[in-house]
């Protein structure tokens, strides 16, 4: 089994900066990508970014293209998502997951329970 724990969220003002961690502990040889993950208020889970553990694929939806950036630490057994320019549109709970697979659409996260953490974005 594979567990996931994120941290970092918080609110801010558009335009400012965050950075989430998530640390994934259990049977880490399974893991084959990451992802980050939000769900806004009555909206659906949308795939934000993720990457290979391998680091050789990396994935960002268009909506975060150019402002947030994804980033592994295999010896940590974390992977970070770095927030610059936060949107009001960015306001959302965001969690990640580890996967079997590339791309991650292609199977289920790893870990089911995917607490996630706040980002609120407001004047």
């Amino acid at each position: 089994q594979v567990q996931v724990a994120e941290s970092g969220g918080g609110l801010v003002q558009p335009g400012q900066s965050l950075r989430l961690s998530c640390v994934a502990s259990g049977d880490i040889f399974q893991i084959y990508s990451m992802g980050w993950y939000r769900q806004a208020p009555g909206k659906q889970r949308e795939l934000v970014a993720g990457v290979t553990w391998k680091q050789d694929e990396i994935y960002y939806t268009d909506s975060v293209k150019g402002r947030f950036t994804i980033s592994l630490d295999t010896a940590k057994n974390a992977v970070y998502l770095q927030m610059n320019n936060l949107k009001f549109e960015d306001t959302a709970v965001y969690s990640c997951n580890a996967h079997r697979c590339w791309p991650l659409a292609a199977c289920d996260g790893l870990d089911s329970r995917a607490q996630g953490t706040q980002v609120t974005v407001s004047a």
